[in-house]
């Protein structure tokens, strides 16, 4: 299998399907288009006919979109690997949570954008992007309540590499967090596969200006 993602620094969609493919040793080829220059579009559009990363492709060269699809599609294909939790109860909860973060929290997508590579605490503080990290913690808190951790449902799953990239962000802007909040965003940064996504962020060169500088703009793809 392909698997077709933007750059580590900024592509908080491209980082979900990653880790769920590196945490559970699934074999897969790495195939990054860098984003926000002149041939990005036609590049990824020899992959994926939405234009956007990521996008995974399987061996007869059938193409998956959208990184919710994606992990859908692996978790499918990859039964043994429990990518969500056993229990049905808890499964839906964690479908749930998934596709809040997979719709919602736009003002903290939109303020506190993913540049893994970036430190501004404080950066982007305004009271929609803060009201988006009180739902965020207080779902942390509930699911971690119910399950006893490490992780959202216990084992690391689906939901985990869904909120993956919001860890980043919190990591580069250091809102405030509870305590048992930010000992999950602790666990989750130094998973394996999420130290081993930051270090090839921290190795790459392009940068893309307004990620960088300006953290009005939005930089997911």
């Amino acid at each position: 299998m392909k698997l077709v993602i933007g750059d580590k620094n900024y592509s908080s969609w491209s980082m979900r399907p990653w880790l769920l493919l590196t945490h559970f040793g699934i074999p897969f080829e790495e195939v990054l288009i860098q984003l926000d220059q002149p041939g990005t579009r036609d590049a990824i559009l020899t992959f994926s006919a939405s234009g956007k990363v990521p996008c995974l492709v399987s061996d007869d060269g059938a193409a998956v979109w959208d990184s919710l699809a994606i992990a859908e599609t692996l978790a499918e294909r990859f039964p043994q690997h429990a990518m969500w939790p056993r229990d049905a109860n808890a499964r839906a909860q964690a479908r749930s949570v998934s596709a809040e973060m997979h719709s919602g929290f736009a003002e903290l997508r939109a303020r506190m954008p993913m540049a893994i590579r970036t430190s501004k605490p404080g950066a982007g503080a305004t009271p929609g992007a803060l009201a988006d990290v009180a739902r965020i913690d207080a779902l942390w808190n509930a699911c971690l309540d119910v399950s006893g951790g490490p992780f959202l449902f216990g084992e690391f799953s689906i939901a985990d590499a869904m909120f993956a990239p919001v860890v980043m962000r919190f990591n580069s802007y250091a809102p405030p967090l509870s305590p048992k909040a930010a000992a999950y965003a602790a666990r989750v940064t130094a998973l394996p596969a999420v130290a081993a996504w930051i270090e090839g962020a921290r190795r790459e060169t392009h940068r893309i200006g307004h990620d960088e500088l300006d953290v009005s703009a939005d930089s997911a793809a």
